[in-house]
């Protein structure tokens, strides 16, 4: 051990590093839904945000088989390390969903799975063990809408509106090289138009603080401007003029994917990871206790199921027990000073 040079030095200045080496260590995790029509390029997206392939035995239904399919909850999950920092993904699909012929309640198994989650953290949260609880809930939802349309479909909007006190809603306009520059700028103001004449509350970013750099400042507000985001995915890579880039190849040129000029896949990309840990905040921070809140306050609702039939569920009768002895105890105690009191002169 050395003494510091420098006066006045204690040496708490180094507690961040200590978070930074401990959040490494444990890694990170996130989960993300992906909800739209079928067709809008949900997959391709995906494996193009994090360069991997997280469907490599998908099988697309005929059609036939879609009229009465219903809406299924598919949750894949990943290891992706990146310079020694580790990220635990699940990507949840929702194959079906806007397939059938009625569509008026293909989003509800969506939102049971999403309260499933929640209830499911609570559980964990109130057992014994809560040194390694697996945080399932859903932190940011992509919901794709079509550009081939004149704005939001009837379903978007019933979508959104049942979803949107209960995940972080990010609007991504699909296959955005089908349209021009300014007829996606027309879609995307018709789109936040309808938004907010329904009421609908997206996912909001957080402004700059006043002490970031004007860099930080400037990306904030640009990505602000982008919403809804116009994205092109793709995992092929071309060759245009000598570098290889991951793009769309059409007879009148390529279209590249990570080329802010040609849409907003980089902004989306950048969004989720500079924002990762503010959209888990305000699922945990926000949704999750709205949903803790109504768990806790229903006098009708069912006691929360167990997620096991094992040790779990033993150890919380026996701690319910302990309780209300130690309950029986207080008050048999208070009785006998009430009654010492009384007695006194």
């Amino acid at each position: 051990f050395t003494n510091p040079e420098t006066p006045g030095y204690v040496g708490f200045a180094n507690l961040p590093n200590q978070v930074h080496r401990k959040s490494v260590k444990k890694g990170f995790e996130f989960t993300l839904m992906v909800a739209g029509e079928s067709g809008l390029g949900k997959s391709t997206l995906v494996n193009s945000l994090f360069l991997t392939d997280l469907y490599p035995e998908r099988h697309i239904p005929p059609a036939a088989d879609k009229i009465t399919q219903t809406v299924k909850i598919d949750a894949s999950t990943v290891e992706i390390e990146e310079r020694g920092v580790k990220l635990r993904l699940t990507v949840v699909d929702t194959p079906g969903y806007g397939d059938a012929i009625n569509c008026s309640d293909c989003y509800k198994p969506i939102i049971q799975y999403i309260d499933d989650q929640f209830e499911r953290y609570l559980h964990d949260e109130s057992g014994l063990n809560r040194r390694h609880i697996v945080d399932n809930r859903v932190h940011s939802c992509f919901y794709f809408i079509s550009s081939q349309g004149h704005g939001l479909k009837p379903l978007d909007i019933e979508f959104m509106k049942a979803l949107h006190n209960k995940v972080n809603i990010v609007p991504v306009l699909s296959k955005a090289d089908s349209l021009t520059l300014p007829e996606v700028k027309r879609l995307k103001r018709r789109i936040l138009e309808e938004i907010q004449a329904n009421e609908i509350q997206i996912y909001q970013l957080p402004d700059a603080d006043e002490d970031e750099d004007e860099e930080f400042k400037e990306q904030t507000r640009c990505l602000k401007e982008s919403i809804p985001f116009a994205v092109v995915g793709s995992t092929q890579m071309i060759e245009v003029k000598g570098k290889k880039v991951r793009g769309r190849l059409y007879p009148w040129g390529v279209v590249e994917v990570e080329n802010p000029d040609h849409c907003d896949f980089l902004k989306l990309r950048t969004m989720l990871i500079t924002h990762m840990q503010d959209l888990q905040e305000v699922t945990h921070d926000l949704h999750y206790e709205n949903f803790r809140a109504r768990r806790l306050q229903s006098k009708d609702g069912e006691p929360a199921p167990a997620m096991d039939s094992g040790g779990n569920t033993r150890a919380l009768k026996e701690k319910e027990a302990e309780l209300k002895r130690m309950q029986q105890m207080v008050q048999q105690m208070q009785a006998q000073i009430n009654a010492q009191t009384k007695s006194s002169p």
